[in-house]
C-alpha cells in the first residue's frame, strides 16, 4: 500500500516524552519495513509538553530563566517561529517544579510565565500561545500580571507579597505600568479546562487540594479570588469557562490580556501542522502514557483520532496501560491499542525500558497493520 505512517503521540508521563516516543515507535516500524515512510507530530494538549511539541515540529528554541512558583530561579524555555511563541506555565510556574513535601498553596506565583511572556514578546512575537496545565500556585494571575508591569496594592499602598493568600489584602490594582505590547498581541489560551474562576467549581476548591490547600485555606484563596476578580474586571469573566484554569491564570488571561481561549489539543495540532502531515497517510500511531476515561475527554491521543477519523485513515494506540474496553476504543476511533503493559507486568521495569519496549510494540503494529 502506498502512503507513509503518522506518528502523533503524547508523552509517557515519567518514561518518555513524546519525541522519544515517537522515536521508539518508528524504530520498531523501521525493524519490520526499512524503507516504510515516517512522518513525526508529537503532540500535547496544552498542558506539559506543548512547547516541546513545538520544537520538534521546527520551532527555535529560545532559553529563558525565570523566577519558579516560591521565587527560586528555574531555566525554562519557549519556542518560537517568526512572530508566534509557545509559553508553557508548567515550565515557570508548574506543581512539578515543588518538592511535594513543601508546597506552597498560599504564597505560589504565576510571576514567571508573565516573565515568560515578556520574553515571548522581545522575541518579537505577535501571536502567542499559552499553554496553561499542572500549575503551582491559586494566585489568579496575578503574579504572571505583576511580570508583565502591573501593581497590586494594599489600603496601605505597599504592594502585595506573591501568591493568592495575599490578595486576600487587595485595595487597588495598577495596571497603568501594563506592557503596552501585550495588548497588541494576540494571545491564545490554550486548555481544557472549563472551570469557572470561583465557587464550588472554581480554581480554589477544584485544584486547591492537589497544590497543598487544606479546607480553610481553600476558603481562604476563594475568598480572595473574588476580591482579586472585583478589584480586575466588572463584566462576567470570572464566570467563563476556562476562567479557572490553572489556579485563574485563564481569568487573568482573558480579563486584561484579551486572550481567547481554544481547546489545548487542537491548538497544539494546528501548531505542529498535523492536517497537513495527515495527507495522503495510510497509518495514525497515537498514544500517552495511561490510556483511560480521561483520554476521551480532550486528550491529545483522542483529538489525534477524531482528525484522522474524519479523514478516513486509521489509527491505533500505544500506551503504558490500556483502560478503555475494545468498544470504548473503537467508538473513540480507536482501531486498536498496544500496551506495554502486556508485554511487561513490571511497571518499574516498563517506564525505564520504555524506548526498548515500545520499539517491540511498533513491530507488533508494523506486522499487523502493515
Amino acid at each position: 500500500m502506498p502512503g507513509h505512517v503518522l506518528i502523533a503521540p503524547d508523552k509517557f508521563k515519567g518514561s518518555l516524552t513524546a519525541p522519544g516516543v515517537a522515536e521508539a515507535v518508528a524504530d520498531g516500524l523501521r525493524r519490520v519495513d526499512p524503507g516504510l515512510p515516517v512522518r513525526m507530530a508529537p503532540v500535547a494538549d496544552g498542558g506539559d509538553g506543548t512547547v516541546q511539541a513545538a520544537l520538534a515540529s521546527g520551532y527555535r528554541r529560545v532559553p529563558v530563566r525565570v523566577g519558579g512558583p516560591v521565587g527560586e530561579p528555574v531555566d525554562a524555555e519557549i519556542a518560537v517561529d517568526g512572530d508566534t511563541a509557545v509559553v508553557e506555565l508548567a515550565a515557570a510556574s508548574g506543581l512539578a517544579l515543588l518538592d511535594p513535601a513543601a508546597l506552597a498553596p498560599l504564597t505560589a506565583t504565576s510571576a514567571g510565565t508573565g516573565e515568560l511572556i515578556r520574553a515571548a514578546l522581545d522575541e518579537g512575537a505577535r501571536t502567542i500561545v499559552l499553554g496553561v496545565g499542572g500549575s503551582a500556585c491559586t494566585d489568579g494571575g496575578a503574579g504572571m500580571l505583576t511580570a508583565l508591569g502591573a501593581r497590586l496594592l494594599a489600603a496601605d499602598g505597599t504592594e502585595l507579597a506573591p501568591g493568592g493568600g495575599a490578595l486576600a489584602d487587595l485595595d487597588l490594582v495598577d495596571f497603568a505600568g501594563l506592557d503596552p505590547r501585550v495588548t497588541e498581541a494576540e494571545i491564545i489560551l490554550a486548555s481544557d479546562v472549563d472551570n469557572p474562576l470561583l465557587g464550588p467549581k472554581g480554581a480554589a476548591h477544584v485544584y486547591g487540594p492537589q497544590k497543598g490547600a487544606d479546607p480553610e485555606q481553600v476558603e481562604l484563596l476563594d475568598a480572595a479570588l473574588a476580591r482579586w476578580a472585583r478589584a480586575v474586571s466588572s463584566g462576567d469573566v470570572a464566570d467563563r469557562p476556562g476562567a479557572g484554569a490553572a489556579g485563574g491564570v485563564g481569568y487573568a488571561a482573558m480579563a486584561v490580556l484579551g486572550a481567547r481561549r481554544r481547546a489545548g489539543t487542537d491548538v497544539v495540532l494546528d501548531l505542529v501542522g498535523f492536517d497537513r502531515l495527515l495527507q495522503g497517510a495510510r497509518l495514525v500511531i497515537t498514544g500517552e502514557g495511561s490510556l483511560d476515561e480521561q483520554t476521551l475527554h480532550g486528550k491529545a491521543p483522542a483529538g489525534v483520532a477524531s482528525r484522522a477519523v474524519a479523514a478516513g485513515v486509521p489509527v491505533v494506540a500505544v500506551a503504558g496501560r490500556c483502560q478503555l474496553s475494545p468498544d470504548r476504543l473503537r467508538a473513540a476511533g480507536f482501531a486498536a491499542a498496544y500496551a506495554l503493559a502486556d508485554i511487561e507486568p513490571d511497571i518499574e521495569r516498563s517506564m525505564r525500558e520504555g524506548a526498548a519496549l515500545l520499539g517491540d510494540l511498533g513491530e507488533r503494529v508494523a506486522a499487523e497493520w502493515l
